[in-house]
């Protein structure tokens, strides 16, 4: 019995006319988030890195050259506030991995550069990184990953969870 089956069974002793079933699933996602993120976070932290660092890191970085997003456009691919957004670029600034400007044409909008730094930093955590998660993803069998997969693909897709598009520097003009 795993911690959300207690649980639901004590929702079902305590109030048995009420369904709890969707808990089953629903409790374990956010359990199980809080897990994961913890290795992943322990990961991070012996790399010099907390995992936001790495995911602002890792967002630039994926959109190839010249590793440049929107403030806006990482707030949405991190789902994210834009004073969350604002405190992270801050703090990356400080650590020389990103760089911000102004757009030419519209001052409202910042463009966040990685750096060199960031850039090297994020590749040496990725690798890191992916073992990691193998490792966690190693508890299961071949057979009930693929299935997890393939629950969570449906999940994201039911809840219309798409890919963003963000602007590229080339839109800048």
């Amino acid at each position: 019995m795993d911690a959300v089956e207690h649980f639901v069974e004590q929702w079902r002793a305590e109030a048995p006319e009420i369904d709890v079933t969707p808990m089953a699933t629903i409790g374990r996602l956010s359990r199980l988030a809080q897990l994961v993120q913890a290795r992943i976070d322990s990961v991070f932290e012996e790399l010099g890195l907390q995992s936001w660092e790495f995911d602002v890191l890792a967002s630039l970085t994926r959109q190839g050259a010249p590793y440049a997003l929107t403030a806006g456009d990482l707030e949405r691919q991190m789902m994210i506030s834009s004073g969350t957004t604002t405190h992270r670029i801050g703090r990356l600034e400080q650590r020389g991995y990103v760089t911000r400007t102004r757009d030419e044409d519209d001052g409202r909008v910042v463009w966040v550069t990685l750096t060199d730094a960031g850039r090297a930093a994020c590749l040496e955590a990725y690798p890191v990184h992916l073992e990691n998660e193998r490792r966690i993803l190693e508890l299961l069998s071949d057979d009930d990953r693929e299935m997890l997969t393939t629950g969570l693909r449906a999940l994201g897709v039911a809840l219309r969870d798409e890919p963003p598009t963000p602007r590229t520097p080339a839109q800048r003009r």
